[in-house]
Order: C-alpha cells, then sequence, then structure tokens
C-alpha cells in the first residue's frame, strides 16, 4: 500500500511553495488487529526534497505521524521550469520517489 505521492510546485516571488500527498500506512507498531495480534511498525523515516543536486528540504520522521501524511514546505532560490524531486524512505527499507516541474 505504501508508495504514490502528489506533488505540486509553485513558485510565488522568491519562493518555491511545495505541497506532496504521501500514501503510506504510518503503522505505529502500538494498534492491534481484530484478532489481537500487534500490526507491525511500519512508518516513514527520512524525506528528502531536491532540486538539481540541491538539497531544499530534508527531514526524519517517526511513528507519530498520520497515515497517508501531508507535508508542506518553502524554499528559495529555483526557477520556473526546475525539476523537484522528493523522495522517501521507511523503517522496512522501503523507498518511494516522484518528480515534478515548478510551476
Amino acid at each position: 500500500m505504501a508508495g504514490r505521492m502528489r506533488i505540486r510546485a509553485q513558485k510565488k516571488g522568491d519562493n518555491t511553495e511545495v505541497k506532496v500527498l504521501m500514501q503510506h500506512p504510518m503503522e505505529t507498531g502500538l494498534r492491534k488487529d481484530d484478532a489481537g495480534e500487534t500490526i507491525p511498525a511500519h512508518f516513514i523515516t527520512h524525506v528528502t526534497a531536491t532540486v538539481g543536486d540541491r538539497t531544499v528540504m530534508e527531514s526524519q520522521w517517526g511513528a507519530a505521524v498520520s497515515q497517508n501524511p501531508f507535508l508542506s514546505f518553502r524554499f528559495q532560490g529555483a526557477d520556473k521550469g526546475d525539476k523537484l524531486k522528493v523522495a522517501w524512505k521507511d523503517n522496512k527499507g522501503e523507498t518511494a520517489e516522484t518528480t515534478t516541474s515548478i510551476r
């Protein structure tokens, strides 16, 4: 179920505003299923955003982030048409990335 991302990046003045919706279960490892068995932890641990070879955002996450997390951030120094890549890695080693052009 993990993996898909929807991303939008738009230049507004000197800033580029980025909005990302990530599809991920974000299980804490504390919930139990209907049979009473603990659901194993499965959550995003690292998120990065890059323009070219420059990292514009980097974050470390934990189990306290909700299912299908939404991330919004701004940065300076990009132009319309530049390619923005957002990637994540989770605690099971799964990864996902997506790229968009800045509008």
